[in-house]
Protein backbone atom coordinates (compact mmCIF):
# COMPACT_ATOMS: atom_id res chain seq x y z
CA UNK A 1 0.00 0.00 0.00
CA UNK A 2 1.52 3.35 -1.00
CA UNK A 3 2.19 6.09 1.51
CA UNK A 4 -0.36 8.89 1.51
CA UNK A 5 0.52 12.12 -0.26
CA UNK A 6 0.93 15.15 1.94
CA UNK A 7 -2.10 17.39 2.05
CA UNK A 8 -1.51 20.88 0.61
CA UNK A 9 -1.29 22.46 4.08
CA UNK A 10 1.18 19.78 5.24
CA UNK A 11 3.34 20.32 2.16
CA UNK A 12 3.29 24.08 2.65
CA UNK A 13 4.42 23.66 6.26
CA UNK A 14 7.16 21.22 5.24
CA UNK A 15 8.46 23.56 2.53
CA UNK A 16 8.72 26.41 5.05
CA UNK A 17 11.37 24.29 6.79
CA UNK A 18 13.05 23.60 3.43
CA UNK A 19 13.26 27.13 2.01
CA UNK A 20 15.39 26.28 -1.04
CA UNK A 21 12.96 23.59 -2.21
CA UNK A 22 9.93 24.46 -4.33
CA UNK A 23 7.01 22.76 -6.00
CA UNK A 24 8.06 21.39 -9.36
CA UNK A 25 6.38 22.84 -12.42
CA UNK A 26 5.27 20.53 -15.18
CA UNK A 27 5.77 16.83 -14.88
CA UNK A 28 4.08 16.78 -11.47
CA UNK A 29 1.69 13.87 -11.13
CA UNK A 30 -0.72 15.88 -9.01
CA UNK A 31 -0.87 19.52 -8.01
CA UNK A 32 1.58 18.73 -5.19
CA UNK A 33 3.29 16.05 -7.22
CA UNK A 34 6.99 16.87 -6.82
CA UNK A 35 9.48 19.16 -5.16
CA UNK A 36 12.76 20.32 -6.65
CA UNK A 37 16.01 22.03 -5.79
CA UNK A 38 19.38 22.72 -7.35
CA UNK A 39 22.66 22.43 -5.44
CA UNK A 40 25.90 24.10 -6.53
CA UNK A 41 29.36 22.91 -5.53
CA UNK A 42 32.87 24.17 -6.30
CA UNK A 43 33.69 21.23 -8.57
CA UNK A 44 32.64 17.83 -9.86
CA UNK A 45 34.32 15.94 -7.01
CA UNK A 46 32.30 17.79 -4.38
CA UNK A 47 29.08 17.28 -6.35
CA UNK A 48 29.79 13.58 -6.79
CA UNK A 49 30.64 13.15 -3.08
CA UNK A 50 27.30 14.79 -2.23
CA UNK A 51 25.48 12.46 -4.60
CA UNK A 52 27.21 9.45 -3.06
CA UNK A 53 26.12 10.42 0.46
CA UNK A 54 22.57 11.01 -0.80
CA UNK A 55 22.55 7.68 -2.61
CA UNK A 56 23.38 5.85 0.62
CA UNK A 57 20.46 7.56 2.41
CA UNK A 58 18.16 6.87 -0.53
CA UNK A 59 19.05 3.18 -0.38
CA UNK A 60 18.30 3.05 3.36
CA UNK A 61 14.91 4.67 2.70
CA UNK A 62 14.34 2.60 -0.46
CA UNK A 63 13.35 5.93 -2.00
CA UNK A 64 15.36 7.29 -4.90
CA UNK A 65 15.65 10.80 -6.34
CA UNK A 66 15.36 11.95 -9.91
CA UNK A 67 18.53 13.92 -10.43
CA UNK A 68 21.11 15.12 -12.89
CA UNK A 69 24.68 16.33 -12.50
CA UNK A 70 26.71 18.69 -14.64
CA UNK A 71 30.15 19.49 -13.24
CA UNK A 72 29.42 21.20 -9.87
CA UNK A 73 25.65 21.38 -10.22
CA UNK A 74 23.13 18.77 -9.03
CA UNK A 75 19.45 19.22 -9.89
CA UNK A 76 17.04 17.11 -7.82
CA UNK A 77 13.35 16.29 -8.11
CA UNK A 78 11.64 14.27 -5.39
CA UNK A 79 8.28 12.54 -5.68
CA UNK A 80 6.80 9.24 -4.55
CA UNK A 81 5.69 7.67 -7.81
CA UNK A 82 3.46 4.94 -6.39
CA UNK A 83 1.61 7.51 -4.25
CA UNK A 84 1.32 9.99 -7.10
CA UNK A 85 2.87 12.93 -5.27
CA UNK A 86 4.96 14.19 -2.36
CA UNK A 87 4.99 12.04 0.79
CA UNK A 88 6.89 12.10 4.06
CA UNK A 89 9.67 10.12 2.37
CA UNK A 90 10.36 13.00 0.00
CA UNK A 91 10.54 15.45 2.88
CA UNK A 92 12.87 13.16 4.86
CA UNK A 93 15.19 12.76 1.88
CA UNK A 94 15.13 16.52 1.15
CA UNK A 95 16.15 17.27 4.76
CA UNK A 96 19.00 14.77 4.55
CA UNK A 97 20.19 16.18 1.21
CA UNK A 98 20.23 19.70 2.63
CA UNK A 99 22.31 18.48 5.58
CA UNK A 100 24.75 16.66 3.27
CA UNK A 101 25.20 19.75 1.11
CA UNK A 102 26.87 21.73 3.91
Amino acid sequence: MPRPCLKPAELKTALKKLPKWKLAKGGAIKKNGAIEREYTFKNFSQAFAFMTRCAMKAEKLNHHPEWSNVYGRVAVTLTTHDAGGVTDLDIELAKAMDAYSK
